[in-house]
């Protein structure tokens, strides 16, 4: 059994930031239920415009030509530079992309092929989308007629949009793409661009070579002019400090070191001629027929006298042994020997002579050596200076003389390669007739008319149920306010009920009756087998399980705002409980509209207010349904009441619920809305319980939560809620997770 709760809680409204509950499948299979027709119709409209577009898009074809970017082509000539394997710049290649879409470059394929005299390009014929937008552009002011200047570059334009040039992956090879309405001309533009470019490339090679060439030519001329006076400047300056130079140097560095060379060799041959006479002056006092002096010398008259002296000492001593010294053989050998002594004395003197002769000769030449060496020397220090100046003056002309020649030869490579044709570039793919259109699209649009719709659609409805503010599932109520939702009435018109009229009459004990026929107060009456009677049905078994704990007779029928069909739901309600034999009344409690009264009984003259005034004669106010049996008691005032607040709370209406409540076994009041006015909450300590009315779709959960929050006395006695108007198709959308039998035992027209 289904208690309501002793403390109403609100609950935080929905927003964006939904938690588990938004991302759960089953609510997604909520939206998806609630929302198809929304997801169906953007999806279906999505289609529809990519088939327009495929039936008025003028159908395209691509043509495709590639271009090799390959430095090594311009190597031929270079075989000694070792470069035939450098890599080349990216950011070359990407350059070669902005190149060939150019407006030069672009500008001379027009004018080659006449491309502003063709419909396609200079705008004559657009097509029917841009022709339209032209003429609302038009609409706005107009340059006059175009010139011819404004047709080229308008056709430049239109053929640098048809154009796209783009670098295949990571290799240096560009992939050149010209789309057109004509396959022919596609193919015939691509290869028109392809061949431009590399004779481009050409033209620009040979123009650069040929500046550089002049510029080479020009500068050689200088270089050499300045290197001749660099060679003139050195050898006057050579003229002007008598720098004489040779093979081996300058000449004054040459004459000095050779000086030197030869006071070093003058110096030993004094010493050694010294050397030599002082020997011959220590042997000179010695007898020098020794055989130390003798070989000393080492001469070779000295020698051979010694050689005869040897001989004649030896006779000597022989005869001086045999004859005795005094003999006169003995004497003239000694004679001899004295002679032989003599000579070698004289020779040796002359050897002295000689010797000391030498000395003097070596020892002058020395010191004339030293001072040509000095004057050299001095020479040489006077001379530092422009020697200084002479190397800086050589350094310059060398620069010159290699300037000129590396100049001279760059000019005959530019001048080569002036000549030479080959470009960077070559065309390894040539565009040809393209056999099947490129776009549009057929299949990849409609794909992605679907693709694209679908996510479009999810996302809409996924937008429209999370910024949606208002209720429509038994869920959304229970979440949102915390109570119990007794079920979801259908939305009831005049289709349902065709032509209303009401009748009055009086009861067979002479109290006025209400015979109304076809209205949709009483719509549970007429199609006692729909959903709207089953749901009808559902309020009044909660009612009767909340009597069980306690007393529940007199009911509030209320809503947080008007025209949400609380009227309409307590007339059903009173009559289906009526027509099931209870003793049941209706009271109309809305004193500002009486809706209630002007749809049961327009013709009444009085009702609650005169009831309250005397409670004893109720029963002479209320109408009764000859059909089911419900007693109505209707209001009736002559204008707006301003105290209808206290009326509602007052002690009149206590005593008169208080003798109703022995003569009925329900009470059903139909009051005003919760936030207009204050009638619902100054009558509430009065009602045992309040069916909630909450308009399916139309009410907002602010309103409600508002209206909810605004009487803690109503939060008490609300038994339950009820969505009523429910679209019926809608409705069972949001209930497909319940089975396509879930409605067969409804009849709705029955």
């Amino acid at each position: 059994m289904y208690q309501p709760r002793e403390q109403f809680q609100l609950h935080e409204r929905s927003t964006l930031e939904l938690a588990g509950a938004t991302l759960s499948v089953e609510r997604i299979l909520g939206i998806l239920r609630r929302q198809w027709p929304l997801i169906a119709a953007i999806v279906g409209g999505a289609f529809a415009l990519v088939v327009v577009y495929l039936l008025t898009a003028t159908p395209m074809y691509t043509a495709n030509t590639r271009i090799l970017m390959d430095t090594r082509q311009t190597q031929v000539l270079d075989k000694d530079t070792g470069v035939s394997n450098a890599l080349i710049d990216p950011g070359f290649v990407d350059s070669q992309v902005e190149i060939i879409t150019s407006d030069d470059l672009i500008r001379s394929v027009v004018r080659r092929m006449k491309l502003t005299e063709d419909p396609e390009f200079n705008g004559s014929d657009p097509g029917l989308i841009p022709a339209i937008i032209g003429r609302v552009i038009g609409l706005f002011g107009s340059d006059g007629p175009a010139s011819k200047e404004r047709i080229e570059r308008g056709t430049v334009g239109a053929v640098q949009a048809n154009l796209k040039v783009e670098r295949l992956l990571t290799t240096y090879v560009l992939s050149a793409s010209f789309r057109s309405r004509d396959p022919d001309k596609a193919a015939q533009i691509a290869n028109e661009i392809a061949d431009a470019y590399t004779v481009g490339a050409l033209d620009a090679k040979y123009q650069s070579t040929k500046r550089a060439s002049e510029w080479l030519q020009q500068r050689s001329a200088e270089l050499r002019e300045q290197a001749t006076a660099s060679d003139r400047a050195v050898q006057t300056f050579k003229s002007q400090n008598n720098i004489v130079g040779t093979s081996r140097g300058l000449m004054n560095e040459q004459q000095l070191t050779d000086v030197n060379t030869q006071l070093i060799q003058a110096r030993a041959a004094t010493s050694e001629a010294k050397a030599r006479l002082d020997r011959i002056e220590a042997i000179s006092d010695k007898d020098l027929a020794q055989p130390t002096v003798t070989d000393a010398l080492n001469n070779p008259v000295i020698t051979r006298l010694r050689a005869q002296y040897l001989d004649l000492s030896a006779q000597y001593s022989d005869w001086s042994t045999r004859y005795g010294k005094t003999h006169q053989a003995s004497v003239n050998l000694a004679n001899r020997m004295d002679e032989l002594r003599k000579s070698i004395a004289d020779e040796v003197k002359r050897i002295g002579d000689a010797y000391r002769s030498d000395y003097e000769i070596a020892k002058s030449r020395e010191t004339s050596l030293e001072e040509n060496l000095k004057n050299l020397v001095s020479q040489a220090g006077s001379t530092g200076q422009a020697q200084v100046k002479l190397r800086d003056l050589e350094s310059a002309a060398d620069t010159y003389r290699n300037l000129y020649n590396s100049f001279l030869e760059k000019q005959q490579q530019a001048l080569q390669n002036q000549s030479f044709p080959i470009s960077e570039s070559r065309i390894i793919s040539t565009a040809v007739k393209p056999d099947r259109k490129s776009s549009p699209k057929t299949v990849l649009s409609l794909i992605g008319a679907l693709f694209g719709g679908l996510c479009f659609g999810l996302g809409a409805a996924f937008a429209r149920e999370t910024l949606s503010d208002v209720l429509r599932s038994p869920s959304d109520v229970e979440d949102e306010i915390g109570i119990k939702c007794l079920g979801v009435l259908p939305a009831i018109g005049a289709k349902q009920m065709g032509s209303s009229r009401a009748r009055g009459s009086r009861s067979p004990d002479g109290a006025p009756t209400i015979d109304v026929t076809g209205q949709l107060s009483r719509y549970v009456i007429d199609h006692p087998f729909s959903r709207y009677a089953e749901t009808m049905r559902n309020i009044k078994v909660s009612i009767d399980l909340a009597r069980l704990s306690r007393e529940v007779k007199v009911i509030g029928i209320v809503s947080s705002l008007p025209k949400e069909g609380k009227t309409t739901v307590s007339a059903n309600f009173a009559h289906l409980t009526a027509f099931t034999g209870k003793r049941v009344l209706l009271i109309d409690g809305d004193l500002h509209t009486r809706s209630l009264t002007k749809e049961l009984d327009p013709g009444a003259k009085s009702g609650l207010l005169e009831s309250l005034k005397d409670p004893q004669s109720v029963g002479h106010h209320i109408r009764r349904s000859a059909e089911t049996g419900l007693d109505f008691l209707p209001s009736f005032v002559v204008s707006r009441m301003v105290n209808s607040a206290d009326i509602m709370a007052s002690k009149a209406m206590a005593d008169l619920l208080s003798l109703l409540r022995n003569e009925y076994d329900y009470i059903v009041m139909d009051l005003a809305p919760v936030m207009p006015v204050t009638d619902a909450k100054a009558i509430s300590h009065l009602m045992d319980a309040f069916i909630y009315v909450i308009e399916w779709g139309r009410t907002t959960r602010t309103a409600l939560q508002e209206s909810m929050s605004s009487s803690e006395a109503i939060q008490k006695k609300v038994l339950g809620a009820v969505l009523n108007g429910a679209n019926p198709k809608m409705l069972k959308r949001i209930e497909g997770y319940k089975g396509s039998h879930y409605n067969a035992y409804y009849v709705e027209g029955a």
